[in-house]
């Protein structure tokens, strides 16, 4: 059995979340959660389900205008239970792209990665309007 895709669409307080089985999940937008439970309990189940027969390469992509800092921990906890992917030998890539010159979106993912301690690919857009995918 696999898991359906998942799209949950993007407020005014959290972002766009894909969730593909195919092993492609983007975030986007701004994450300004209030309250983590009820917004993670849909993700949650998903990745649950997703985790036990992931595609072969899961490429989890980024593309944040705003990160409020109180939520790091959110992604820290989705990412590190996407990685267990790993366990199943499986790969797992992670984009992280920032707007040029935004560096405070750079560092908060520099600190989920070390917080990981799983090396992400920075990329940075010198165009706004350029959207990823």
């Amino acid at each position: 059995m696999s898991v359906d895709e998942l799209k949950i669409l993007a407020t005014k307080h959290t972002p766009e979340i894909d969730l593909n089985p195919d092993g492609v999940i983007e975030i986007s937008g701004r994450s300004m959660i209030e309250d983590v439970n009820v917004f993670s309990k849909q993700l949650e189940a998903w990745i649950n389900e997703y985790i036990l027969n992931p595609a072969y390469i899961t490429c989890i992509d980024f593309h944040m205008e705003y990160l409020a800092t109180n939520n790091l921990k959110f992604y820290i906890d989705l990412l590190a239970r996407i990685l267990s992917v790993k366990l199943k030998d499986k790969k797992c890539i992670i984009n992280w792209y920032f707007d040029e010159g935004d560096e405070d979106i750079l560092e908060k993912g520099e600190n989920i990665s070390s917080s990981l301690t799983f090396p992400f690919n920075y990329i940075e857009i010198s165009d706004p309007n350029i959207r990823i995918r």
